[in-house]
Parts: structure tokens; sequence; C-alpha cells
């Protein structure tokens, strides 16, 4: 047994191995493709040795953008920033409002309402996208940032997680905040509020990740390129036709992209794992 054991902690960390590199392999393929020039890029076999002209391009690109978009890319990532932190706030002020209407409130078909937010789940956004961006249309939203933030704002899965952690919650805390005279909202804010930070943590992460990896919905919405989100600015960096792209730049603003959500996990790694946990109970 403990030679069979052993075994199956070696083949484990081998495949581990494995799916690491395939992983980050790419990754540094691009990070060494940023550090070079284009003409160096388009060499065969293309150097896997880092080059000398990282800050170049990364400086070419966060001012005057490449290939044919000449957004600057600083502008594009200032955008992606302010969508991605409005859709979390968004995201978990209305989730977490709703999730306690739902535990702590007592009206008819509170049940029903929570099912029907969770049976949206089940479609898939483009059964839904084209309706939303026929609303903002009609409602004059288009290139604003209130068109990029506010269809994306409703969540639930956010809703189902703050429900089932706030359901873990004993019945006595409401119960001594009556007694004590503190109304729903003082509740909320001085007890619940509190007791859910690693659930806000959890959630914080994978709505800023969400908000920053849209793709689909900016190009629906904007037109206008000095609102152009940073994902989606890369691929309009690539030239079409017979056009050359500049790779060691598109690279550059790759790096540059991955680098805001990466930070968010890294920074946040503890509280997402404990807050993940906790609404599972």
């Amino acid at each position: 047994m403990i030679e069979n054991r052993r075994g199956l902690d070696i083949f484990s960390h081998v495949m581990l191995i494995v799916g690491i590199l395939a992983v980050l392999f790419p990754l540094y393929v691009g990070f060494v493709a940023a550090t070079l020039d284009n003409q160096e890029v388009f060499q065969a076999p293309m150097t896997l040795i880092p080059g000398s002209h990282l800050w170049e391009n990364l400086r070419y690109i966060w001012l005057h953008g490449a290939g044919n978009n000449t957004t600057p890319f600083g502008l594009m990532l200032l955008n992606s920033f302010v969508m991605a932190l409005a859709i979390t706030v968004g995201k978990i002020t209305v989730s977490i409002l709703s999730a306690y209407a739902i535990v702590y409130f007592r009206f008819p078909l509170r049940n029903l309402f929570f099912w029907m937010i969770f049976l949206t789940l089940m479609l898939p956004v483009e059964v839904r996208i084209f309706p939303t961006v026929e609303v903002i249309a009609r409602l004059d939203m288009m290139d604003s940032y209130t068109g990029l933030t506010l269809p994306l704002m409703a969540s639930a899965t956010a809703t189902f997680l703050f429900r089932q952690f706030f359901m873990t919650l004993p019945d006595e805390l409401m119960e001594a905040a009556r007694i004590d005279g503190a109304s729903p909202m003082r509740f909320f804010f001085d007890m619940v509020l509190p007791l859910s930070k690693t659930n806000l943590a959890a959630l914080f992460v994978i709505t800023f990740i969400y908000g920053w990896n849209q793709y689909l919905w900016p190009l629906l919405i904007v037109s206008d390129a000095s609102l152009g989100t940073a994902v989606a600015g890369i691929k309009s960096m690539i030239a079409s036709g017979d056009g050359a792209t500049q790779w060691n730049q598109v690279m550059a603003a790759m790096l540059l992209t991955m680098l805001p959500p990466l930070l968010v996990v890294l920074l946040m790694q503890r509280w997402f794992v404990r807050g993940l946990v906790d609404s599972e109970k």
C-alpha cells in the first residue's frame, strides 16, 4: 500500500508539473516576444531568450496604442478598471441586499423570487445579450460607462452565495438585535456585514475578474475608441488583410492586461478561499 501510494504521489506531481508547463510556456513566449523588436519576433525560430525592448514597447503602447488601434493603451486600461470596479461594486451591493431581504424578511413568494433569480443562471449569455443591447440603445446608453456597467450588475451567483451564508447565521442574532431595538438596516450594517467580510472578498475577486475580462459586451456597446477596454483593444491591434501585426507590442499589451486581475488574486487569495468555504456551509 505504501509503494502504491508513493507511485500515485509521483504520478500526481508529474501531471501537475506538466500542467503548469503547459500553462506557463505560452505566457513565457508572450513575455519574450514583448521584450523583442518586431523583426526579432518574425525570425524563425523566434528566440526564447528575453531581449532588451520591453520598456520601449510598454511605453509606446501606453502612449500611442498599436497597429490599427491608435488609442493609448493606458486609457483602455483605465476604462477596463472603471468598468470592472463599477460592475464589482454594483454586483456585490445588489446581491447582498437581495439575499438579505430573501433570508431575513418575511414577504409573500420570497422563495419564488429567489428561484426566479437563480433560474437566470440557466440562460446562456448569448440568449439575452441582444435584447439587453436593444434596451440599452432605447435608453440612449450606448457609448457610455453606464451602458458598459449597469446591465452587468445583477448576479444570480452572488445572490445565491450570500443567501447560503446568511442561512448559516443563527437566528438568535436577529432576535437579540430586535430586543436591543435595532432596525433591520442597523442589524445589517452592524452584524451581518462584518460577518460577511470573507464572502465579500471572494465575490470581489470573482466579479472583478468577470468585469475585467469582458470582451463581447464592450464590442456591442462601445463604438467610441476613447471608451474601448483593454481586452477588446488587444484584438483591434491585430492587423487584418495584408497589414503586418506588431506582435511585440501586442504581447506587451497582453502583459499589462494580465497584471490587474493577477494582483487582485494574489492580494486577496487567503480571503478568497475562506469566503468560498464559508458560503458552502
